[in-house]
């Protein structure tokens, strides 16, 4: 199963408020988020070598959100690699789940070739 446009979710619609003071340095508000997607995405931005900082912490343990700052190097606009870091993390779930999906089906296969 591959991904289609339609799958991809479009930036403008994530809960995501930016606050910054000029577009290099921006802390993105992710809300009903938690570590899973942001040390993830941390993790990802952090491979784009005109990223000087990114970081991220949850607000409060009851809270289900997490300011995510990036700040870049240069006049690169800080949603760039925000972006290019949800697109890869995506890219990476599709393969992992693509991986799975066809494991399962080979040990399926074998399984029903065994009872045979």
């Amino acid at each position: 199963m591959q991904a289609t446009e339609m799958d991809q979710p479009d930036l403008q619609t994530l809960p995501v408020q930016a606050d910054g003071t000029d577009g290099n340095c921006v802390t993105f508000v992710l809300h009903d988020e938690d570590h899973t997607l942001g040390n993830s995405l941390r993790y990802m931005v952090m491979k784009n070598p005109d990223v000087e900082f990114c970081g991220y912490c949850i607000t409060h343990p009851s809270e289900s959100k997490i300011n995510f700052r990036i700040q870049t190097r240069g006049s690169l606009p800080a949603v760039e690699p925000f972006r290019k870091g949800l697109n890869d993390l995506m890219g990476v779930c599709q393969h992992v789940l693509n991986t799975f999906e066809k494991s399962m089906k080979e040990y399926r296969a074998q399984r029903e070739e065994e009872m045979q």
